[in-house]
């Protein structure tokens, strides 16, 4: 067999080294506190004693972006697509009171293009920056015949820190507790099975009346927001009771993930800032609009539970608008009601 045989059945050896080559500059950008050793190695490597944290508890996270790929690919449109990876693990490892420390991806794809999946890597090490872990390793696979030559698949892993006293569990959420939500950028990185289904006739060039002036595809691949800068002070200040992260299930299957089962989420809809691109799918989708509330996060990407008292000095910690959406109240029946 030549010494090409690997190149022929589909795998460039040659591509795979140019991607660690193309993306050092990246992973560059990410380095913090705790960070050991070089991109390269057989494991990625963090020194938890550096950190100043009496009784560590490590929390991690594990996710991908969906069939918002598809869009990416569609739209060929690649370095943001990282950061909704990178976010969709730490926002959910925020929620518990973890500060992200380091972050892992793995992409798998049909054919190594070095320029494209710097694109993607980049995307990653954006979202690393903006969650403050580092980007200490990952994988690159190149499986021709399990993927088409522009597919590609994104998943990641992220591991944070908390306090033991300070975990975000439900146990402290209480009757009366204030909800306040903080803005999404967008659909984040759910619910894109049914996006596409409503815009699978459209370009993404289409500038609807509904988005402002904005193309589809922009909006459509708006990256995810990353919540960590923005809950990290108010963890450590022992401000928030609970923490919902608004992904897949909407408020429904969501929010009461921050309670116990004898409590519920008494929402005002009208207090909720609803995004243009919610409106326009339930429009387009013919969607019905509670349905919406059960898929998206309808511009609502973080919710928190605050004792009354607290709400004032988290409202000052945080430098954007907050909306008080809600209260918590003794359950009679559901476990989130929209009035």
């Amino acid at each position: 067999m030549s010494k090409n045989a690997y190149a022929q059945s589909g795998v460039d050896v040659e591509a795979g080294y140019e991607v660690v080559e193309r993306i050092k500059k990246h992973v560059a950008r990410t380095e913090r506190l705790g960070v050991m050793g070089a991109l390269g190695g057989f494991g990625g490597m963090f020194d938890l004693s550096q950190l100043d944290v009496k009784e560590p508890v490590l929390i991690s996270g594990t996710d991908g972006v969906g069939t918002k790929l598809m869009l990416a690919i569609k739209y060929d449109k690649h370095d943001t697509i990282g950061q909704d990876c990178v976010a969709m693990c730490v926002n959910d490892i925020i929620a518990a009171g973890a500060e992200p420390l380091y972050f892992l991806d793995y992409i798998a794809t049909g054919k190594n293009e070095p320029a494209k999946l710097e694109q993607v890597v980049a995307g990653v090490a954006e979202g690393c920056v903006q969650a403050g872990a580092g980007l200490i390793g990952g994988e690159t696979a190149e499986m021709p015949g399990m993927y088409g030559e522009d597919d590609y698949d994104l998943a990641g892993f992220a591991v944070g820190v908390a306090e033991k006293s300070q975990i975000i569990d439900g146990s402290k959420v209480k009757e009366g507790d204030v909800l306040l939500g903080l803005a999404s950028s967008g659909i984040h990185s759910n619910g894109y099975s049914l996006v596409r289904r409503v815009f699978a006739d459209y370009t993404g060039e289409e500038e609807l009346p509904e988005l402002e002036g904005q193309k589809l595809k922009d909006v459509l691949l708006e990256p995810t927001r990353i919540y960590v800068n923005a809950a990290l002070p108010l963890i450590k200040e022992e401000l928030v009771n609970g923490i919902a992260h608004i992904t897949g299930g909407g408020f429904i299957e969501n929010v009461p993930r921050m309670f116990e089962d004898d409590l519920a989420a008494e929402i005002d809809e009208d207090k909720i800032p609803v995004l243009p691109i919610f409106k326009a799918l339930e429009k387009y989708g013919e969607i019905k609009h509670e349905e919406m509330f059960e898929i998206f996060n309808m511009g609502i990407g973080l919710m928190l539970a605050v004792s009354p008292e607290n709400v004032a000095r988290v409202t000052e910690l945080l430098d954007e608008p907050v909306y008080e959406i809600g209260r918590i109240v003794e359950k009679a029946d559901a476990s989130v009601v929209i009035k």
